[in-house]
Formats: structure tokens, C-alpha cells, sequence
């Protein structure tokens, strides 16, 4: 099985121009904690993600004003992706290794073409109970701050 057998297809995305409040409007009307940013909707090339932990903490937190755009926000670095064409077992590893409960998935050029949450693999029934579980165990361990 592949990443597109338990993917979200063409999911809803944001261009870094884009002002904040789109972003958060996606999230709240599709129930999602993550919007993909693309450079553009022709070529859907993934440059980032904005989270609604980006919103809370570096636009809310940060006292920021309302005009701010989802690119003064997004994360940019180090973003975790797959394949369409990846094994399932890989994307589960893939979450895991990146603690991420959600991932988005790209063709070979780079285009977004969907996202796999937690919910996805958490609901399909090919995945076991067991690697469902491991995956969610990883993915929800506790960070420990220094203070």
C-alpha cells in the first residue's frame, strides 16, 4: 500500500502572500490543525506549513497585528514530507521519525498532491491496531523544556 491508498487528496492549501486569517478560516471550515503553503496553485510546489500551534504562539503570542501574512508565520525549515509512491510502512516511519501528526505528500515534482494525518492511518483498516498505536505513542510523547 502507498501513501496515496490512505492520503487526503487535494487538500486545501495558502500561498505565503496570503493573509494569516485565510489560513485560519481553512482550518476552522475542513476541522484541520495544518494548511500546506505553496509557492502558487499552478505549480503547488510545498515551501511550508502554517499550524495552528504557528498561529497561537508566533502571531497571537507575539501580539502580532492583523494584517500579518501566513509567509511572517509559516515554517519553513526542515519540513517533513513524503511520497506518493512511498510505502505506508515508510510514511508511518516517517511521522514517527519526525514526530509529526500530520504529513504532507508530494509527486515527484515537488507538487503537493495531499496530506496524511494521524486520523488517516488511525482509520484505515489495511494498517494494523498495533503500528497505529506506535505511530500515536511516538507522536504524542512530551516534550521536556528546560525552564
Amino acid at each position: 500500500m502507498k501513501a496515496r491508498d490512505i492520503m487526503t487528496a487535494d487538500p486545501e492549501f495558502v500561498t505565503p502572500d496570503q493573509p494569516l486569517s485565510r489560513a485560519a478560516e481553512i482550518m476552522r471550515d475542513c476541522d484541520v490543525g495544518m494548511v500546506p503553503v505553496v509557492t502558487d496553485s499552478v505549480s503547488r510546489t510545498l515551501v511550508g506549513l502554517i499550524t495552528d500551534r504557528d498561529i497561537a504562539i508566533r502571531h497571537v503570542a507575539g501580539a502580532h497585528q492583523d494584517n500579518c501574512t501566513v509567509g511572517a508565520h509559516m515554517t519553513r525549515d526542515r519540513i517533513a514530507t513524503v511520497r506518493e509512491t512511498d510505502e505506508t510502512s515508510d510514511v508511518l516511519n516517517s511521522m514517527k521519525q519526525w514526530e509529526v501528526r500530520r504529513i504532507p505528500v508530494t509527486n515527484d515534482r515537488g507538487s503537493l498532491v495531499g496530506v496524511v494525518a494521524q486520523a488517516d492511518i488511525a482509520m484505515h483498516r489495511e494498517i494494523s491496531r498495533e503500528a497505529v498505536a506506535d505511530v500515536v505513542k511516538t507522536i504524542s510523547e512530551p516534550a521536556h523544556p528546560q525552564r
